[in-house]
């Protein structure tokens, strides 16, 4: 008898422990991905969906062995940045163009696969989830811009997407490039 219920407290520990690591990890998913997450339960459906589609969107990314940039790589990209800011008063679809290029070249320049935008977009919400979604904001926008329905204040909407996410990539070993503009 004693054997009995010594295995039913063991059971009940066991499930007790099993179901606050469990908490834990959904707490840590929430708190790391913020906004992103609430995005993956809606998107699944669930919150053990989304911890799960997290949980496998963080162990690809660090697969892919990502790296910060050099400071000469990085003052080289935050002079094109300048540079496109520069060309949207006379040019503001083509300033869209460069900028989503230019995150693009920065991606690839720290190691994330660029294949195509739902994987781009998946990757850097592991370790850029609060500004992820100016970048598929400013996606959305450069694509209304390719088929000529986007306004010269959308385009800028853009470019400031891109910045925010930009600067978040533009990250160096010694740490953040500090902008003048």
């Amino acid at each position: 008898m004693w054997l009995v219920i010594a295995a039913v407290v063991v059971l009940a520990i066991a499930a007790v422990a099993w179901m606050y690591a469990q908490r834990q990890r959904h707490d840590r998913l929430r708190s790391h991905f913020g906004p992103e997450y609430e995005r993956a339960v809606r998107e699944t459906g669930s919150p053990a969906k989304a911890d799960a589609v997290l949980t496998d969107r963080a162990k690809r990314v660090r697969e892919l062995k990502i790296r910060r940039l050099s400071r000469p790589q990085a003052e080289s990209f935050d002079r094109e940045w300048t540079r496109i800011q520069g060309m949207f008063v006379d040019d503001p679809d083509g300033a869209v163009a460069a900028a989503d290029r230019l995150v693009a070249e920065v991606m690839s320049a720290r190691g994330y696969p660029i294949e195509d935008f739902d994987t781009r977009a998946a990757d850097l919400s592991v370790e850029h989830p609060r500004v992820v979604e100016n970048y598929r904001i400013a996606r959305v926008l450069a694509v209304r811009r390719r088929r000529g329905e986007a306004g010269t204040e959308e385009l800028r909407q853009a470019v400031v997407n891109y910045r925010a996410l930009f600067d978040d990539l533009l990250k160096t070993d010694e740490g953040a490039i500090r902008r003048a503009s």
